[in-house]
């Protein structure tokens, strides 16, 4: 009778497995980042669910022009970093846009929506402005935002996610909504930042295409009054900002 011995397969060291977890893991948290960056990192807000609501909303289009949100940015700082534009902005545009920007917030103040002690926001500005005119008109304590900052009067912000505390600003002001990627976050974060009560003015192109750096277009107010769901809205004028030429106003709700 033949017998057989039962033989142990060695075990490979863990030396010969450690380099491939180690590989694995690097690879997984690489693509992990990789997808992540393609993506903005915002706050929730309640705007977010009313997107779902909009996408069907023929009034409001997003344009479907960029492979990932770093594309988008990209092309933003393509126009404002542009030299000619900057050199235009700063010196022979400047006295001109000032002027016309305090006449909007001089008869803002004459319909009691802003006052001197208003902390104000201007959201996408450039420049600087618009934030020239607010403090021109009596509103010292005023900044701007937008991807390239231009101290004192811009710091660098993301409108899509505002770099300040909820609830810190009691007048918003924006004409660059037709630039913005996602509408719903550009408002939660103008909701999220406002005090309750705060006001919230938007000059819009409603009757004719945005420019070709914009990223969505607007045909009616319906969207925004949906989108602006933490806020009444006040008024609707007609307007002639540099191409815009409706005037939308929302007050936050106080709770």
């Amino acid at each position: 009778m033949q017998l057989y011995m039962k033989t142990k397969i060695p075990k490979l060291p863990m030396i010969i497995f450690k380099p491939f977890v180690v590989s694995l893991l690097f690879f997984l948290i690489s693509l992990l980042l990789f997808v992540a960056s393609q993506f903005p990192i915002h706050r929730k807000t309640t705007a977010h669910f009313a997107a779902i609501h909009l996408s069907s909303s023929s009034d409001l289009r997003i344009r479907h022009d960029y492979s990932s949100y770093n594309s988008y940015i990209n092309r933003q700082l393509n126009k404002t970093l542009n030299p000619k534009l900057r050199k235009i902005w700063t010196t022979r545009d400047w006295d001109r846009k000032v002027r016309v920007f305090s006449g909007f917030f001089e008869s803002l103040k004459r319909r009691r929506l802003i006052s001197n002690d208003s902390k104000a926001l201007s959201i996408g500005a450039r420049v600087g402005q618009e934030v020239a005119a607010l403090k021109l008109v009596g509103l010292e304590d005023s900044v701007g935002i937008d991807l390239v900052p231009r101290p004192p009067l811009v710091v660098e912000g993301d409108f899509h996610a505002q770099p300040f505390d909820d609830e810190t600003f009691d007048f918003e002001f924006s004409n660059v909504f037709d630039h913005a990627l996602y509408p719903w976050k550009f408002v939660g974060e103008i909701q999220r930042t406002l005090k309750p009560g705060g006001v919230c003015v938007l000059h819009v192109a409603l009757s004719r295409r945005a420019d070709k750096y914009s990223a969505n277009d607007l045909y009616s107010v319906k969207p925004l009054v949906e989108l602006f769901n933490g806020s009444d809205l006040l008024q609707v004028n007609k307007v002639d900002g540099f191409g815009l030429d409706t005037e939308v106003v929302f007050r936050k709700k106080i709770k």
